[in-house]
């Protein structure tokens, strides 16, 4: 809907899912929408919302917390029972936040990290290189980021498998509508419960040099004052979310675009000081977070009449997918001179780890194709929506 065209024009589409789907099919579900539908459409789900499907009305609506609150998650649920931290906050309550969790993710302490991380993803590489193929979600995807995050965290890794468990059951259920939900509040008071007992076991035997976050979070203050027990571990849960998920969804359509497109993956062989600028140009054509904001108010948005309450969806893959944005915005270009994204979001809540993300993307192309030049897809990978796109399977092989 453009201009002043009435509410009664807007597309509608069906958003129900197919579960389980071949990879990309949520891509070319959203490239079809977006060229039927702009720069909005209403979406009839389990709820009623608006789809923004222009780059540039979706990256207004990320710079405006004002008329556009993220104190929801999905577009479906106008009154979600739980409060994850920063991401479900508004200014200036977020931006106290983003000022105590800063410092775990800045550019220097990223960087010292670097080492570390290249070891691992070089040990997880070889383990799988005699084997001649592997299932690159279940055996690099998955394990790489969730490693390194439970380090930054201070939690124990011999119980990486049942976290992973927690983070399917709130983040990738098969489940829909109520039930859906039932499974996600089950999934979070699994992690809360598990933060919880941690959190009184570091009270209880402090270690004065430990610089991980749960040792750490004990201690944060908001204005001077103790952060409360429930708001540091709804501040935990999401990170939990976060560093277990969107590194490993990324890493998935990344490699999978490589394996089928031989030209890209012999270029970054031949060319790894390409890798980081061919990251950029990936993260762009594969964005995996389609992101949900609650209007306050009425108003006029890009043409479209929002009422105050009204539940919209900002689309990243739209963004990152417009022709009106991108010169043949759906084709993967390593030599595309201006790769400018918004696939770490837009406006106050911009991902807060981007730097420890672009690290370990680049790094583990570097490692996989030191070690891996040539690669293809066996099979077909299938992949989940919802509001973090990732691939559930990619199995490949190699000589």
């Amino acid at each position: 809907m453009t201009g002043t065209e009435s509410t009664s024009s807007t597309p509608v589409t069906d958003g129900q899912r197919q579960v389980p789907i071949p990879a990309l099919s949520e891509f070319a579900k959203m490239d079809a929408q977006q060229d039927s539908s702009r720069p909005v459409c209403r979406i009839q789900d389990e709820g009623d919302y608006w789809m923004f499907t222009d780059y540039s009305v979706i990256l207004d609506g990320l710079q405006q917390p004002e008329n556009w609150s993220s104190s929801v998650i999905v577009p479906t649920d106008p009154n979600p029972p739980y409060k994850w931290i920063p991401v479900m906050l508004d200014p200036p309550e977020h931006t106290k936040w983003r000022h105590v969790l800063g410092s775990y993710f800045s550019p220097g302490r990223v960087t010292a990290m670097r080492d570390d991380q290249r070891r691992l993803a070089g040990e997880l590489i070889d383990a799988v290189v005699p084997k001649g193929g592997c299932d690159f979600i279940v055996d690099i995807a998955r394990v790489f980021p969730a490693v390194i995050f439970l380090n930054i965290m201070g939690m124990p890794l011999d119980k990486l498998d049942e976290f992973l468990g927690w983070e399917g059951m709130i983040l990738h259920t098969d489940e829909v509508g109520e039930a859906a939900n039932e499974a996600r509040l089950a999934g979070m008071m699994k992690v809360m419960e598990y933060f919880s007992g941690l959190i009184a076991e570091r009270r209880a035997n402090p270690d004065p040099a430990a610089q991980d976050i749960v040792s750490k979070a004990v201690e944060w203050t908001i204005d001077g004052v103790p952060a409360t027990d429930v708001d540091i571990l709804n501040c935990l849960l999401l990170l939990f979310m976060a560093g277990l998920d969107t590194v490993a969804s990324q890493l998935s359509y990344t490699i999978l675009h490589l394996a089928t497109h031989p030209g890209d993956q012999a270029r970054l062989v031949a060319e790894p000081d390409l890798i980081p600028h061919a990251i950029e140009e990936l993260l762009r054509a594969y964005p995996i977070v389609q992101t949900a904001r609650k209007a306050t108010r009425d108003m006029e948005f890009h043409g479209c009449p929002v009422k105050a309450g009204d539940m919209a969806e900002f689309p990243l893959a739209a963004a990152g997918r417009d022709n009106n944005a991108y010169p043949d915005a759906r084709k993967v270009d390593f030599d595309r001179k201006v790769v400018r994204h918004l696939s770490f979001g837009g406006g106050p809540h911009r991902c807060l780890g981007s730097h420890l993300a672009r690290q370990e993307l680049v790094l583990l192309l570097e490692e996989w194709h030191r070690r891996i030049p040539e690669y293809a897809v066996a099979g077909q990978p299938t992949e989940h929506g919802g509001q973090v796109w990732g691939l559930d399977s990619l199995n490949l092989t190699w000589a």
